[in-house]
């Protein structure tokens, strides 16, 4: 085991790292209905444009996710880290030199191939922290991804409303590229990995379809993944048609992209704020409890944003719905590690991105979905009962019962 400053500069280095994709992811997201609008889009049915160029990217991710942790297992977790970073700093590049929709979504597509980043890192920390830290590293790891979420809407609307939206691709290009460099030059795998090589050696020989065989017989396993599902699908419900209910609660399209980067940066604030609390109780009083907090808490204020009017009701929505949902992630990323063993954790966390990016891919579906057919403002009514349920059936099944991990 690393020494106690030795894995603390590793974690935020990793933090660093993370906040660098998750700024360049959000810089650009948040508006990509502008941008389909502005390569010619018919207006009429942006929503669903904006759904598909969504969700063709986690559909490539989910796929592709299991491989890229079996080969993290098997040849490491650096690489596929700096595999990554190249990928994604190529496909935003290409973002910003598109000319219609379908080339977009083609760029969306080599995104998701380029995917994975997050869960390397993740897969990292978790062997670089010591056990009763893991916790706390989590929730640093997950700062830095709420740091990267809440600067990256705010300079990509800036940007955005400046020059356009083609500079924001090139700006999280460059972005990218820094992080590449980082990744190559400063991270380390922890010795704990290298002393468990020869055991994620024999694991790694296990095909992919040997891999869901064990998840699927680990309970807890697989409840950590329908939650990183959930936690995705709602994270990702409102992305398509934000900026676009911006400008319905302004009536007006003036300034929307910084107003909507803004809004969308409010629950990143909270999460700043609140992250490493969450962490600390989940360390202290259980995860299952934090995540039942985290999920009735995002839910009751999720819901509520259906009744707002203003830009200013619904931006403390945001902002009060980030500081709860924030604490659900690490602390299913803390008990997926305590699920598996130190050999699997590489697929486990690629298992974990499939499911994740399967919400990815649901969410945006279901947002343009409902907000096609119904009303944008439907969105919170159906998101917000959902992730309540999901928050008493944790309480019931878990917090109540005390089947604590």
């Amino acid at each position: 085991m690393q020494d106690n400053s030795g894995w603390k500069k590793s974690i935020f280095l990793l933090a660093f790292c993370i906040a660098g994709t998750s700024a360049s992811y959000t810089m650009l997201v948040p508006f990509l209905p502008l941008y389909l609008l502005e390569l010619g889009a018919p207006q009429d049915n942006v929503a669903l444009y904006s759904g598909a160029v969504f969700s063709v990217t986690f559909l490539v991710a989910a796929i592709m996710a299991p491989i890229w942790g079996k080969m993290a297992d098997k040849s490491g977790k650096r690489p596929m880290a700096i595999r990554a970073c190249v990928g994604l700093t190529l496909a935003y590049f290409l973002g910003g030199i598109v000319t219609s929709p379908l080339q977009l979504f083609g760029m969306r597509i080599i995104q998701g191939f380029a995917n994975g980043f997050f869960p390397v890192v993740l897969a990292i920390a978790s062997v670089s922290a010591p056990s009763n830290k893991l916790g706390y590293a989590l929730g640093i790891v997950q700062t830095g991804q709420i740091v990267g979420t809440v600067l990256g809407p705010l300079i990509g609307g800036i940007i955005a409303e400046l020059v356009g939206m083609r500079m924001s691709f090139f700006v999280a290009s460059g972005f990218l590229l820094l992080v590449t460099l980082m990744v190559f030059f400063l991270v380390k795998e922890p010795v704990t990995a290298v002393q468990t090589a020869d055991k994620e050696k024999a694991s790694a020989e296990s095909s992919i379809l040997d891999d869901f065989r064990y998840a699927a017989h680990n309970r807890l396993l697989v409840g950590m993944l329908f939650l990183s599902f959930i936690i995705s699908l709602a994270n990702m419900v409102l992305q398509p048609v934000i900026s676009l209910y911006v400008a319905e609660l302004q009536h007006s399209m003036d300034n929307v992209a910084f107003t909507s980067g803004l809004v969308f940066s409010l629950g990143g604030i909270a999460g700043v704020l609140s992250t490493t609390l969450w962490g600390a109780l989940g360390q202290r009083r259980g995860y299952f409890l934090v995540m039942f907090l985290a999920f009735c808490g995002a839910g009751i204020f999720n819901f509520l944003q259906y009744f707002m009017s203003g830009i200013l009701g619904f931006a403390v929505c945001q902002f009060l719905f980030g500081l709860f949902f924030v604490g659900a992630n690490p602390a299913v990323s803390a008990t997926l590690v305590r699920a598996t063993d130190a050999g699997f954790r590489g697929r486990a966390f690629g298992l974990a991105t499939t499911a994740n990016q399967a919400g990815g891919m649901t969410g945006p579906l279901l947002g343009s979905f409902i907000g096609t057919l119904l009303g944008i403002k439907y969105v919170f009514l159906v998101t917000g009962s959902l992730l309540v349920l999901i928050g008493v059936v944790l309480w019931y099944r878990c917090v109540r019962r005390k089947t604590v991990q």
